[in-house]
């Protein structure tokens, strides 16, 4: 199972790198699926399948067919297109790359050093305790990510229609 997570971790970082540099927002949209199944690889790998499949319905399922819409609805041009290609020049990656050079050595030190006192229990988390924790004590965090994805929407939508408004 070791194997396993180190590969579809090592998908993931391709497909994330590939979602970063691609210029085509459609691509890098299918590349961000990707990146999202090997996350949830990982998860299955790590023996939390709940995790791994709700990795798959909310964010590779439910989010990703909404980005696919807003896409289509903004129908971005020639001129997005050489926007980001400006945006990809080595300046814009130098912050970036900084902030993602800390959390690799944090992450390599944390693989590495000498395991700590405290140890995880390992207990299974069934789906009815996740269901009675988002749906009880945290029901205004669920409803505020629900509203927050509506609004969202709305404005991409509104925004599109506009753009289409001044071409006709």
């Amino acid at each position: 199972m070791e194997y396993a997570f180190y590969f579809s971790a090592g998908v993931a970082v391709a497909a994330t790198l590939m979602v970063i540099t691609n210029t085509r927002a459609v691509h890098a949209l299918l590349y961000l699926v990707t990146s999202l199944l090997a996350v949830s690889m990982c998860f299955f790998s790590l023996g939390a399948p709940f995790a791994g499949v709700l990795e798959i319905i909310v964010y590779a399922g439910a989010i990703m067919v909404l980005f696919v819409f807003v896409v289509m609805m903004l129908n971005l041009g020639e001129g997005s297109e050489r926007q980001e290609r400006q945006w990809l020049s080595v300046r814009g990656w130098i912050g970036p790359g900084i902030l993602s050079g800390l959390l690799l050595a944090q992450l390599l030190y944390v693989l590495f050093s000498a395991p700590s006192s405290g140890t995880v229990t390992g207990a299974a988390v069934d789906a009815k305790a996740v269901g009675f924790a988002l749906f009880g004590p945290y029901i205004l965090a669920v409803e505020l990510a629900a509203m927050m994805l509506l609004a969202a929407m709305v404005t991409a939508f509104h925004i599109g229609r506009h753009e289409a408004k001044e071409i006709a």
